[in-house]
């Protein structure tokens, strides 16, 4: 099967690649994936690379023998052992790398993003690699994304990028687990992501990795949605790579989506964590629907506590489902006051003239499919 062509791609490698024995970096499977990585930019393509590993390489310095690693254990291993894996990187190559490192909180604030965004192409532009990563020696749980591959997709769609390839320690996506069952399929293109597609996807048993299958299939959903063709292939055989540069698929193909959002519009939906909902009347919901704004007349509840700037799920006070989410202009504890009230009884009642419009239009994003 072939490859659709790419100019631009990100590439992600887990931690189970970078350090497969616990014993720190390794160049074991990794010396193939550098040679796609030259042999690509030879070609002209540009490649983003997304590298997990900082934790797993600083087990050799920080050693714990527990079941499961605490928080602060697994930082301080991330802290020493991103070193290594930026200095295992870059001697596989002749031109410069850059390390770049990043937490959720740069991806959900908007001037943050952007100025991540010019960062990294201006990096593409100069003919560096980007090696993206996780901070995860800083984050705290509220500031992580959580797992490289949903990374990988986020800078997919920062970067524009054509594809996204998430390296696994299997061939693809099959219809069973080939570790449990011998006799599955694997499946070579996925045109629309379902919940039957999920329903294949397992763990991870790898008690340093985050991610899993799932994860995978999440980042190939945010991707695909973005425009980016998605793949999902064994990082651990050399031969993989050497398919990819003959311009067949060796994994799974997750087609990308038609008709993609707007960089915006995939930031409001797939970046920001809804911190709060608000649920309104069926009024509201049509209007929403039109394209206007959300005011204060339409909102029946309000559920979480949030700031003004946060990003709120709407629920349609009907039927209770999500058909939207967006950038909220006033806290929960401001709109618990002026909550389904029209906004002349709101300046008449409280003596000053509010904002309009609760969440903008352009900061609004419809759930269609929701």
């Amino acid at each position: 099967m072939e490859m659709p062509s790419w100019q631009r791609a990100v590439l992600k490698v887990g931690s189970a690649l970078i350090a497969p024995d616990d014993t720190g970096t390794s160049s074991k499977y990794l010396l193939a994936i550098a040679r796609f990585i030259i042999e690509c930019r030879e070609r002209g393509q540009e490649i983003v690379l997304v590298s997990s590993g900082s934790a797993a390489a600083g087990r050799k310095h920080i050693a714990y023998e527990g079941e499961t690693i605490p928080v602060t254990v697994k930082k301080a291993m991330a802290a020493v052992g991103q070193n290594d894996m930026m200095a295992n990187w870059s001697r596989f190559f002749d031109f410069s790398c850059a390390q770049v490192l990043m937490t959720h909180g740069d991806l959900r604030d908007r001037a943050r993003y952007v100025s991540v965004r010019n960062t990294l192409k201006t990096l593409l532009e100069h003919d560096v690699l980007p090696v993206v990563n996780e901070n995860d020696a800083l984050a705290t749980d509220e500031m992580k994304v959580g797992d490289n591959d949903n990374l990988a997709a986020m800078v997919a769609t920062l970067v524009d990028a054509d594809a996204l390839i998430i390296c696994s320690d299997i061939d693809g996506l099959f219809d069973a687990d080939p570790r449990v069952k011998p006799d599955a399929k694997k499946i070579s293109q996925v045109d629309e992501i379902t919940e039957e597609i999920f329903a294949l996807a397992g763990g991870t048993t790898n008690k340093i990795a985050t991610g899993g299958m799932r994860t995978k299939i999440e980042a190939a959903e945010k991707a695909t949605s973005h425009g980016i063709d998605t793949y999902i292939v064994n990082g651990r055989k050399g031969a993989t790579f050497e398919h990819m540069l003959r311009g067949n698929n060796p994994g799974t193909l997750f087609k990308r989506q038609q008709d993609p959002m707007s960089n915006k519009k995939h930031w409001l939906r797939h970046t920001l964590i809804a911190q709060g909902e608000l649920v309104i009347d069926d009024i509201a919901a049509d209007a929403l629907g039109k394209g206007e704004a959300l005011t204060t007349s339409g909102i029946v509840d309000i559920q979480g506590d949030f700031n003004r700037g946060d990003a709120v799920v709407i629920r349609s006070g009907s039927n209770a489902e999500a058909i939207g989410k967006g950038i909220c202009q006033y806290s929960s504890h401001e709109l618990m006051h002026i909550k389904g009230q029209e906004v002349s009884d709101i300046a008449e009642a409280y003596g000053y003239s509010p904002i309009t419009e609760v969440i903008e239009s352009n900061d609004l994003m419809i759930l269609e499919d929701e």
